[in-house]
């Protein structure tokens, strides 16, 4: 980062995780958070002279709310940290997206225009992800898999359509779905390390990077912090959120859990404090559309092509958001006992399932990050 964007290949300390938060910045800072849970609600403060706090926001990446909060010597040493990150999300928004070209870029949209015609060649960074999302969808025995572009691509149409209105809301046709269903098989994907290379070799699959972007991009940007010398600072990218460090102060950065009932009074359930970890949330009350007073939201089973009802919410604690995101999704796609048994199974990962009655679950581990 810094004045030009650096290409490089860098690897992605695992393991990680995903949430929808909120972080506190007792003076200055509050988000609403729009596609992932949280708003932030702790900053720096009590800053030592030699540093103080610096927030920006940014609208235009991942079509969500990014809030970034660093601590710096002066203005000037901000806004260069500041610079970076934009660069980084201008290019990984561009990068990732599966709707639109841009000139003399190489993005997923290009992979996915070209299944069935050519292998494409692609930028270390995008080579690299998709490496992860393979060992993501092993891990978590398919429950995470960016090969379902074709499923999600009619779940997006129909809650596209259903902005409409009421009478345009339907839920997709079964056969339909389950025809998409057939070019969903990541094991087809071909990666040629050698060259550098991705190829779709059917015509009719895509991929959707969606469950796994803004978590690794929030990662990629506080490894470059690090690198430009950071050492105390927030990135929340849709809630999803990572930290460096401690805030100058000594004290940990505090991130909210929220409600998933939007219209309760209290709006978080729980704060946790982080220091060098993050924290990712999935849950239904992000992105759905109705039909029949039922909610059908975007976190698509990929066993039954449908949402799953289990929680109302999954939050997942880890070294990286790299990891995170996708954990929270595929843990989300598991039934209670098999994702309490998987992710007491990993090292360094814990979580919180808000359950569909509002009862609360927890991994061994997380009440030590919890606040009383």
């Amino acid at each position: 980062m810094g004045g030009s964007y650096r290409k490089q290949t860098r690897n992605i300390a695992r393991p990680a995780a995903k949430l929808s938060a909120a972080l506190l910045l007792p003076s200055i800072l509050l988000l609403s958070s729009i596609v992932f849970l949280s708003v932030l609600i702790s900053g720096c403060a009590a800053i030592p002279k030699q540093q103080k706090e610096y927030n920006a926001q940014y609208f235009e990446y991942f079509d969500t709310i990014t809030s970034i909060t660093i601590c710096a010597e002066s203005q000037d040493a901000f806004e260069d940290y500041r610079d970076a990150v934009e660069e980084d999300l201008k290019h990984y928004h561009q990068l990732f997206d599966i709707y639109h070209n841009y000139s003399g870029l190489i993005n997923v949209k290009t992979i996915n225009d070209n299944a069935g015609i050519t292998p494409v060649t692609v930028e270390a960074d995008l080579f690299e992800l998709l490496g992860e999302c393979v060992d993501d969808y092993e891990l978590t025995g398919g429950k995470m898999n960016v090969a379902m572009g074709s499923v999600l691509a009619i779940w997006h149409e129909y809650r596209e359509l259903a902005t409409k209105g009421s009478t345009w809301a339907k839920v997709p046709d079964s056969v339909r779905l389950r025809n998409a269903d057939a070019y969903t098989d990541i094991s087809m994907m071909k990666l040629d390390a050698q060259n550098r290379s991705v190829y779709l070799p059917v015509e009719g699959m895509s991929l959707d990077l969606g469950a796994v972007a803004k978590g690794w991009v929030g990662h990629r940007i506080c490894e470059d912090l690090r690198e430009l010398g950071v050492t105390s600072a927030l990135v929340s990218i849709g809630g999803n959120v990572e930290t460096i460090g401690l805030r100058p102060d000594g004290r940990q950065w505090r991130v909210g859990i929220q409600n998933p009932d939007t219209s309760s009074e209290t709006q978080y359930l729980h704060i946790v404090g982080l220091q060098d970890k993050a924290l990712v949330t999935s849950g239904v009350y992000q992105r759905y559309y109705e039909v029949d007073g039922v909610h059908y939201h975007h976190i698509i089973n990929p066993d039954t092509l449908m949402p799953e009802y289990n929680y109302e919410s999954v939050t997942i604690l880890c070294d990286s958001g790299a990891l995170a995101d996708a954990l929270s999704t595929a843990v989300f796609n598991m039934e209670p006992g098999e994702g309490l048994a998987f992710i007491e199974g990993l090292d360094g990962v814990e979580a919180m399932w808000i359950m569909a009655d509002e009862s609360e679950v927890f991994s061994s581990g997380f009440a030590e990050y919890m606040e009383e």
